[in-house]
């Protein structure tokens, strides 16, 4: 098998990458609270995707050339050493080629000439090579299987690191940075909130505004320039609505409420009404037909069906008591959320794959050439250790400090 080939064994979609254990460069408090993962260097298309309804087999030249330059080559053996500088026991990656299926962007069909943060998860060209019954396999058993374990293994995570690598120029010809740290979404780059339609709106503003602490990317920058390794901020691209960073930040924080008002209220623990709430403000990767029900009834006022409108009825009711919770005091549970030291980060990191391997002139990886690429990753986990030894520990008390001044209405 060359370099450029891809695997057309069924696999597992995910794998866990287990470590060998050593000796924490920071405080036991954070042991298991940072995680990295990589979704875009998997070499897997299974068989039953490369045929149609026949079994005539597609263009293998047409798919071949989008899976290699769909694949974020390198971004496995960088996260490897990023986790190893850091003392994790494992790393997390998806073993589906993003050719066939991109787990970073929402379920759904990219049609022929998407811009490249305006795609679906399903790609060209097998948007439009696979039939209706292929399409809803790969969502149903690789997407669905991929987001449930990620989430059971992002769980009650402080860090979400995300590795990917870019490549080496800009469509114009410029050369893109050795690295660049991706810390915001699109949309409210754009319009400066969250994008009208997608989550839903108790999620706060506010809380887009960045997805990881300021003094940790600029801390990972420092560390990086000093060496000489240029550093970009949310260039060439940030973060699509639909990747996994921000889906996450949506995720926990209504985990994170959803903890904190059945605590207030803890009768509705048990009620039907209010599960369903949280089950439909939870659907992050939007994959529930419950939910979006829901959604279209809260939003858009859209007509339940007969035979669930006192349910839907009920679950509405139980919405507008979560909604005025959130919304109680100026949304002093917001700020809470906003400045607690539990507050989950999520952080893209993009390499340049020429760091991590040999190219040719299309693009294609040629030998494996790791070098400055680990050192890169090495670099970056010297600066999460300084952040979590010095820079975190000042930051906690201030806020602790201006929590309590809130809280006390000082």
């Amino acid at each position: 098998m060359s370099i450029n080939d891809y695997c057309l064994e069924l696999q597992h979609p995910t794998e866990i990458h287990t470590l060998t254990p050593s000796v924490l460069p920071y405080s036991s408090v954070y042991k298991g609270a940072v995680s990295v993962d990589v979704v875009h260097d998997g070499n897997c298309i299974p068989y039953q995707f490369m045929v149609n309804e026949k079994g005539e087999p597609h263009d293998e030249k047409i798919i071949r050339q989008h899976y290699v330059l769909e694949r974020d080559w390198g971004a496995n053996i960088v996260a490897k050493k990023l986790s190893e500088t850091l003392a994790l026991d494992s790393f997390f990656t998806v073993n589906i080629a993003r050719c066939l299926l991109d787990f970073g962007r929402f379920p759904g069909i990219t049609k022929p000439g998407a811009s490249h943060l305006g795609r679906f998860a399903i790609n060209q060209p097998f948007a439009t090579l696979l039939n209706y019954q292929q399409k809803q396999n790969l969502l149903e058993s690789y997407y669905d299987v991929i987001s449930k374990e990620m989430e059971n293994y992002l769980q009650n995570r402080l860090l979400k690191i995300a590795i990917h690598t870019y490549d080496p120029y800009n469509a114009s010809g410029t050369l893109r940075p050795e690295v660049s740290l991706v810390t915001r979404m699109l949309g409210y780059q754009l319009e400066s909130r969250m994008p009208i339609g997608v989550f839903d709106p108790l999620y706060p503003d506010i809380l887009a505004e960045f997805t990881v602490d300021r003094i940790l990317r600029d801390r990972i920058s420092l560390t990086l320039e000093k060496q000489g390794i240029p550093v970009a901020h949310n260039y060439p691209y940030l973060l699509p609505e639909g990747s996994i960073e921000v889906r996450h930040q949506v995720w926990r924080f209504f985990k994170w409420l959803q903890a904190h008002f059945e605590k207030r209220f803890p009768q509705t623990v048990t009620k039907e009404s209010y599960q369903s709430v949280w089950n439909m403000l939870q659907d992050t990767n939007l994959r529930s037909a419950e939910a979006s029900t829901l959604r279209s009834v809260l939003h858009l006022f859209r007509r339940p069906p007969e035979d669930s409108r006192l349910r839907t009825n009920a679950a509405v009711q139980a919405y507008h008591h979560i909604a005025d919770f959130v919304h109680t005091d100026n949304d002093a549970v917001v700020e809470e959320y906003r400045l607690s030291p539990d507050r989950c980060m999520a952080l893209g990191i993009e390499i340049r794959k020429d760091l991590v391997w040999k190219l040719d002139s299309e693009g294609a990886p040629i030998e494996l050439a790791p070098e400055r690429g680990l050192y890169i990753a090495e670099q970056i986990g010297k600066a999460i250790i300084t952040y979590l030894n010095d820079d975190r520990s000042q930051k906690i008390s201030e806020r602790v400090a201006l929590l309590h001044q809130l809280r006390n209405g000082e």
